[in-house]
């Protein structure tokens, strides 16, 4: 007697597979093993690369902040000592905001952390 299979369930994966892959170019949007590799590296690729742009992020923040205060004197490590001494609670995103968008308002903070020091 033949082993019994279930082909429902087996082409559902697939089915589920080949959906993710739409929009991939050539082979890997239609070949089943191309195609499943592609999706399985891409999620590889997706996973690490959420990691890493929170990493980026607090990257430009901090570089955005060290050309602010440069500009009065300061260095990054300096200001950032200083503004933690000084007791203000306002995080790298909004202080890059702040040097980028709103230098006026950024130099009363640099102010207020030379005043505390």
């Amino acid at each position: 007697m033949p082993r019994s299979v279930n082909v429902v369930a087996s082409r559902a994966k697939r089915k589920k597979m080949m959906k993710f892959a739409k929009g991939f170019f050539g082979r890997r949007k239609n070949v089943w093993t191309i195609a499943k590799n592609a999706v399985e590296r891409a999620w590889q690729y997706a996973y690490r690369d959420r990691k890493q742009r929170k990493r980026d992020f607090r990257r430009l923040w901090i570089a955005r902040i060290n050309a602010g205060v440069r500009q009065y004197g300061l260095s990054y490590s300096r200001f950032m000592g200083m503004y933690n001494k000084a007791g203000l609670a306002m995080n790298r995103k909004v202080l890059a905001d702040l040097a980028m968008n709103h230098p006026e308002a950024f130099k009363a903070v640099v102010d207020k952390v030379k005043q505390s020091a």
